[in-house]
């Protein structure tokens, strides 16, 4: 069987939300999130379509960094890891990447720059909460001069902190975080970047200079119980495949590995040509919405690492062929991903290599 899965990226979908993000956002500057794959819509392709709109892009990697700059980019780019081994420093200022600053160790790395490859841009980042990475409040200003101090340092030091539920929009939370930042950084002379994409929609007093926006840059949402769409953001990706088969089952037999599904009456069950072999979750609950010719109908069964069982009685002109949509604009991500005990942003980063990926300017 010739697979059939096919990923297509709406260009013209990441260019709206963009624009929407800088309505929202302004006058703060916009640094387009582009790790993992850019959520799994591809690198290079989101990079591409955003060039001439995005004022930075954020990666996780020095890697991507490199992709970034093979493809022809020239914006800023900000390492949000920052520099792990020595040879991180000289290839960051070959490349012109910025880096965030987290920990004592990467200080003894930065003490080594060589300010004759380039001054290197970097960005303090500090805990205000979240408790993964960053300084401690109180050290902001000490490691905010020694910094300063480094001859390989950039003198324009940026200031950053990460919110851990800034989706909550009336909670205590965030409230602190923000005031623990401006409590640590205030009276230092220096750019801030506080929101991600909760906060662009729901902390106004967060915005800072700059932004760092993934999830909504991909029409994916980031409130739960409220599809991107709801937000004034249109999806990036529409997952399709075909309709493979459709098989008549008699009442009382059981589909699928272990049987998990048994037909209550006498049934039509159609076979989709996707699994989790590319990336459809496993997890997927039966009843999880499924749209075959622009018709609703619920999976049934197990998913399979090729195939999907879906129940046709809502759907009785379905036929052989015909198209099959996992997710996109008529069905949210969000919803198939809420029916996998999951968040959309794991559906999108999962496509594996054996979907097909095009692109349109919708």
């Amino acid at each position: 069987m010739s697979r059939t899965t096919v990923a297509t990226i709406h260009l013209g979908a990441l260019r709206h939300n963009l624009g929407r993000l800088r309505e929202l956002a302004a006058p703060a500057q916009v640094m387009a999130v582009v790790k993992a794959d850019a959520y799994g819509h591809g690198l290079e392709r989101v990079a591409r379509a955003l060039d001439d709109e995005a004022d930075a892009f954020a990666v996780a990697a020095i890697a991507d960094g490199l992709r970034l700059r093979a493809a022809g980019h020239r914006q800023r780019i900000v390492v949000l890891s920052g520099p792990d081994a020595d040879a991180d420093i000289p290839e960051m200022q070959r490349l012109k990447l910025e880096a965030a600053i987290h920990h004592e160790s990467q200080l003894a790395l930065l003490a080594e720059a060589q300010p004759n490859r380039g001054r290197l841009r970097v960005w303090l980042k500090i805990d205000t909460g979240m408790h993964r990475l960053g300084f401690a409040p109180e050290l902001a200003r000490d490691i905010h001069a020694r910094l300063a101090s480094m001859p390989g340092v950039h003198p324009q030091i940026g200031l950053m902190t990460h919110f851990a539920e800034s989706e909550v929009f009336d909670g205590k939370a965030t409230a602190a975080q923000l005031a623990r930042f401006h409590a640590a950084t205030d009276g230092i002379d220096a750019p801030r970047s506080l929101s991600n994409s909760a906060g662009v929609l729901g902390w106004p007093d967060a915005k800072g200079q700059w932004v760092r926006t993934g999830g909504l840059l991909y029409g994916l949402s980031v409130v739960e119980g409220q599809p991107g769409g709801d937000l004034g953001f249109r999806p990036a990706m529409t997952l399709a495949t075909r309709l493979v088969a459709i098989n008549q089952v008699v009442a009382g037999e059981r589909v699928g590995y272990n049987g998990t599904y048994t037909c209550p009456e006498d049934m039509r069950i159609g076979v989709a040509a996707i699994g989790y072999g590319d990336g459809y979750p496993r997890s997927a609950a039966a009843g999880t919405p499924v749209e075959v010719g622009g018709v609703r109908v619920p999976l049934v069964g197990r998913v399979s690492m090729d195939l999907i069982t879906l129940d046709l009685r809502t759907a009785p002109d379905a036929k052989v062929g015909d198209r099959v949509v996992l997710w996109g604009e008529s069905l949210p991500v969000e919803t198939v991903a809420a029916q996998a005990g999951t968040i959309s942003y794991d559906l999108t980063c999962g496509m594996t290599r054996r979907v097909l990926f095009v692109e349109d300017d919708s």
